[in-house]
């Protein structure tokens, strides 16, 4: 006897992916780390307002790009999107543009915020190394890193593709012990994020 066909749910991947989130509590993971790290945010924001309000920040980069060799603002940037990466990619960028071979060096800078990135991921794994923070991690924020490890894919895509620190991102996926084999392959849309703004800088200065 032929079994009869499971009803279907009549919903659309985007509203299953939406109950599966309400379901295991990511919209209340992202909540509350959104709302403990906003004080940081802000005082970043503040102190980086009162360093460009004495000195202009993107201005002092710019004039570095035009006093370093190549190889110096390769590696300035590189050291950037290993720790952290608050300088703005979108200098470099627009610097990769007035050289003679944009698109050569566009690479260049795109593979050393990709690298900078996966060290990054190491970095955040020593940190755990520490014994007040490991046992921080594993004690206080064991429930939290559970449900973390579930979105560490997504959070290397944000990383990655948004106008947001990678480094940051990796750093994040190495605390929470995420895949370091998943992250290299997420964090190849680095890759896809510095070819669009390329090609919208470059076509804005020519």
């Amino acid at each position: 006897m032929k079994q009869k066909p499971k009803p279907k749910s009549g919903k659309t991947k985007l509203q299953l992916l939406h109950q599966y989130y309400t379901y295991t509590g990511f919209y209340k993971f992202v909540w509350h780390a959104v709302k403990k790290a906003t004080p940081y945010i802000i005082g970043a924001v503040i102190l980086i307002a009162i360093i460009n309000h004495y000195f202009n920040i993107n201005a002092g980069l710019a004039h570095l790009t035009q006093i370093l060799p190549a190889y110096g603002v390769i590696s300035f940037f590189f050291v950037s999107e290993t720790l952290l990466g608050l300088v703005p990619p979108e200098i470099f960028i627009a610097w990769s543009g007035k050289m003679d071979n944009p698109w050569y060096y566009l690479s260049l800078i795109a593979l050393a915020s990709y690298v900078g990135g996966l060290l990054s991921y190491w970095i955040g794994r020593m940190v755990t190394q520490i014994p007040s923070v490991h046992n921080y991690l594993e004690v206080k924020m064991a429930k939290q890193l559970k449900n973390s490890k579930k979105w560490g894919g997504f959070l290397i895509m944000v990383g990655a593709v948004l106008p947001l620190p990678f480094s940051i991102a990796c750093i994040a996926a190495g605390i929470i012990k995420f895949p370091f084999k998943n992250v290299i392959i997420y964090g190849s849309l680095r890759f896809l994020r510095f070819a669009l703004y390329g090609f919208v800088i470059f076509n804005t200065l020519q």
